[in-house]
């Protein structure tokens, strides 16, 4: 639902296809390899999944993340292929790295279109540096780069209910918010700021050590949309159970920030590894309760 991680690997971009390569080729194996290497929160959740969802799930990832990479890093390519895939989303032909791996999965799923040129308005905020003034146009920052990477991730897994999209939609937000207060130090360095304005005008700068009142009003917001978005998950076909971790990896990092005092230090906040090997075997039990009807 966001494809901002943990780790960094800078400098890797898909490169064009070979003479002759199919279009629609179902992407190998070196796609969820790479995912591991590329976000140590997704990681573990991706290794879930059923081998071919995981490659397209990977392929859909690396797209989106090169899009948020190239924005990120000012590279000067970075409108050029934003634009790319909105023209593909509305239809047009367009050829890129990005457009050619989405005709790809759009061959094997219904890919939300819509919420890609969403996602792509996002990025057009980001190219802009856009303003967010107030605590609406916060949200809407946070269902551009989150919740509508949550909707295509959606028609890749499918879906049982309508409500499905929907409230994968909200999961996604509260991944996107969880960003926005993990990255804070570091997007404000790269003259980025997603808080809104009149959220600052209520609570101060968010400098650390002064910004523990918008640090529990953002969590609780986080915490409201994690509640509402896991309703998603019993709604999938498949991926259930790397969902329900990634949500619960990426959820463990508002209790970090909690743990480390809101705010009080500089820079981004890391959970431990030992604590996402619990969770994660935490929900595997859990899970696995489930399909054997243990209440």
């Amino acid at each position: 639902m966001t494809i901002q991680q943990t780790t960094s690997t800078p400098g890797v971009r898909p490169g064009p296809a070979p003479p002759g390569a199919r279009s629609q080729a179902r992407p190998s194996a070196d796609d969820a390899r790479a995912l591991a290497a590329d976000s140590s929160t997704f990681a573990p959740a991706m290794a879930l999944l059923p081998a071919p969802i995981r490659a397209d799930v990977s392929c859909l990832y690396r797209v989106l993340r090169t899009l948020d990479d190239l924005v990120d890093e000012d590279d000067p390519r970075a409108l050029v292929r934003v634009r790319a895939v909105e023209s593909w989303a509305v239809g047009q032909e367009s050829d890129t790295p990005e457009t050619r791996a989405l005709t790809g999965l759009a061959s094997r799923h219904p890919l939300a279109r819509p919420s890609l040129a969403e996602f792509c308005a996002g990025m057009r905020h980001d190219i802009a540096r856009a303003s967010v003034e107030t605590d609406a146009d916060f949200m809407r920052y946070c269902q551009r780069a989150g919740g509508s990477v949550g909707v295509v991730l959606a028609t890749v897994l499918g879906t049982t209910h309508p409500r499905g999209q929907a409230r994968m939609a909200t999961l996604g937000q509260a991944m996107q918010v969880t960003n926005i207060l993990r990255d804070i130090d570091e997007d404000r360095a790269h003259g980025r700021v997603y808080i809104s304005r009149a959220a600052i005008e209520r609570f101060g700068n968010p400098e650390p050590g002064a910004r523990e009142e918008l640090m529990r009003d953002h969590i609780a917001r986080a915490d409201a949309l994690y509640e509402e978005g896991l309703e998603a998950i019993p709604l999938l076909r498949e991926g259930r159970r790397a969902m329900a971790l990634a949500a619960a990896l990426y959820r463990e990092i508002l209790r970090e920030i909690e743990r480390e005092g809101y705010g009080t230090r500089r820079g981004r906040v890391v959970v431990a590894p030992w604590r996402r090997r619990l969770l994660a075997v935490r929900v595997r039990l859990s899970t696995q309760r489930e399909r054997e009807g243990v209440v």
